[in-house]
């Protein structure tokens, strides 16, 4: 059993080192055939490399080959192109040497020709010298028998004159004086007359023009008329209330006058109270704030303090309104906000009893028509016109007279350099620099003079026309002067024997340039100088 066993375990090893050597084989063999495999793949990989290696040296060398050929074509095609540009150059070279010696003897015989010439006139001017040579021996002699005889003539014309002057008994100097005064006076009156024909053909025309133009202006624009009172009246409901309004011990109406700065004339007028004050718009605010107190029934110095600056804020509001609805209704745009307002301000300001409001609209109005016809700026025209009286807006407030305000105004919010020409020409105190300038000058002298549009007191009426007349008879040669018409018209008669006709013409002028620098009045005044001669004889 043990020997048995002995047996097995024996055979057991044995096989397990025969397992053990063939393992040992088989990795020895692996081994053995990868470093086989190893080597002969090594040697293939060497093999292709080199046959590679043997390909790109033979493309390289066909490609040097290809590249020498194309460069010796290149070299060829450049040494072509060279020879056929040297070749074209001298043939250039030669065109051009030929039209320069072509030119060169063109020029040559100009030459030839142009010393022909000289020589030619050489020859005319020689013998022309010899012919003046002549001419000059004769003149000198001619020249000496004319100076025999001027001197012949002189001394005739010396005993003439001498006897002219023992005749006439005037001397050389006195009878050309006598005789250029004749001239004068005789060209003078011809020219007057001349220059009236003139000037009454050029008024006619002008004047049916100009009413063509203004009457259809007129016409089109038919504007509203609203005179005002400078003074404001207030109505009551009954005559207690002035007790009311001047409170106790005159608080109340202390208060209305320090708030608004505006007198209130409390008088024996049954349910009145008078407003009065220098600014309209001041004015106004009083006359609502009182209307307001009024209504309400509580009157003290609160609440009237309270109501004008509830009204002032209204008031503003109402301006601007005003200011933008006289821009609309004008049909121009772009004012500056302010102007806008103090466009509305002129609705409380009056002159000569018309509303300054109105006025402006219709002076812009009536430009903007009259430059429509003309063919001139329409827009430019209604500006002009509706801005030439903006000075009146802060006139109460400012020193300078309204024109000067108004173009301050003008210049200060950017307005154009000929708006503020228009606004300082329109009463002619500047010369206009446009024709819609001249336009806002008749608009405005349309506005103002027009029946009803404004008021002028009884004594400024009476002065003016005295005025008038004082003026008129101030000139040589007037009997007797007269004013008509309202003060339209200033007729002169003047005294024959010494105003002639043509200077009637001249004494019209001096007197109508005299009114416009001595008087102011709206409108424009005629004068109509009458020269009547009568002779009067009695049959015995």
């Amino acid at each position: 059993m043990n020997t048995f066993a002995g047996l097995l375990l024996a055979d057991t090893m044995k096989l397990g080192l025969s397992i053990g050597l063939m393992a040992v084989a088989l990795v020895v063999g692996a081994a053995v055939a990868a470093l086989v495999t190893w080597v002969i793949l090594k040697q293939v990989s060497k093999k292709r490399a080199e046959r590679k290696l043997d390909e790109t040296s033979k493309r390289v060398d066909e490609m040097l080959s290809a590249a020498e050929a194309e460069c010796r074509q290149k070299q060829k095609e450049a040494e072509l192109e060279s020879k056929e540009r040297d070749l074209k150059r001298r043939n250039e070279f030669e065109q051009e040497m030929k039209e320069k010696r072509a030119e060169q003897q063109r020029s040559e015989a100009r030459l030839g020709r142009l010393e022909d010439q000289l020589e030619k006139r050489e020859t005319d001017i020689s013998r022309k010298e010899q012919s003046l040579e002549d001419q000059k021996k004769n003149l000198e002699r001619k020249t000496a028998e004319v100076q025999k005889v001027q001197e012949q003539v002189s001394h005739q014309q010396e005993l003439m004159l001498a006897e002219l002057e023992r005749i006439a008994q005037l001397t050389k100097e006195e009878a050309k004086k006598q005789l250029t005064d004749e001239i004068l006076d005789e060209t003078r009156r011809d020219l007057a007359v001349e220059v009236r024909n003139l000037e009454q053909q050029a008024k006619d025309e002008a004047e049916l023009n100009a009413k063509n133009i203004i009457s259809l202006a007129i016409q089109r624009c038919a504007a509203d008329h609203a005179s005002e009172s400078t003074v404001s009246v207030v109505p009551l409901p009954n005559d207690d209330m002035k007790a009311r309004i001047i409170g106790r011990e005159g608080r109340n109406i202390r208060a209305i006058e320090n708030a608004t700065g505006i007198e209130l004339i409390i008088d024996d007028t049954p349910e009145v109270v008078i407003l009065s004050g220098f600014d309209p718009v001041r004015r106004e605010i009083a006359r609502l704030t009182l209307e307001k107190l009024i209504s309400d029934g509580r009157i003290h110095p609160a609440r009237i303090e309270e109501t004008v600056e509830k009204v002032t804020k209204e008031l503003e509001q109402q301006i601007k309104a005003a200011g933008e609805n006289a821009m609309f209704e004008v049909g121009i745009f772009g004012l500056h906000p302010e102007i806008i307002k103090l466009i509305g301000r002129l609705k409380f300001r009056t002159s000569y009893g018309q509303n300054v409001y109105r006025h402006s609209i219709e002076v812009a109005q009536l430009a903007g028509l009259m430059a429509q016809e003309l063919g001139l700026d329409v827009n430019f025209a209604k500006r002009a016109g509706l801005l030439h009286d903006i000075g009146k807006a802060v006139d109460h407030e400012q020193e300078g007279t309204h024109i000067q305000l108004g173009a301050d105004i003008a210049k200060k919010y950017k307005e154009n350099a000929m708006i503020v020409n228009a606004i300082m020409a329109h009463h002619g105190d500047v010369e206009p620099k446009t024709i819609e300038a001249v336009l806002v000058q008749a608009a405005d002298a349309i506005s103002g003079a027009r029946p009803g549009a404004r008021r002028e007191t009884g004594t400024n009426y009476v002065k003016r026309l005295e005025k008038l007349e004082e003026i008129a008879s101030s000139f040589r040669g007037v009997d007797k002067s007269y004013a008509i018409q309202a003060g339209r018209e200033v007729r002169v008669i003047v005294k024959p024997e010494q105003i002639d006709d043509a200077k009637a013409m001249f004494l019209a002028k001096d007197i109508a340039k005299k009114i416009e620098s001595e008087l102011e009045y709206p409108g424009q005044i005629k004068v109509n100088v009458i020269r009547e001669f009568r002779s009067v004889e009695y049959a015995k």
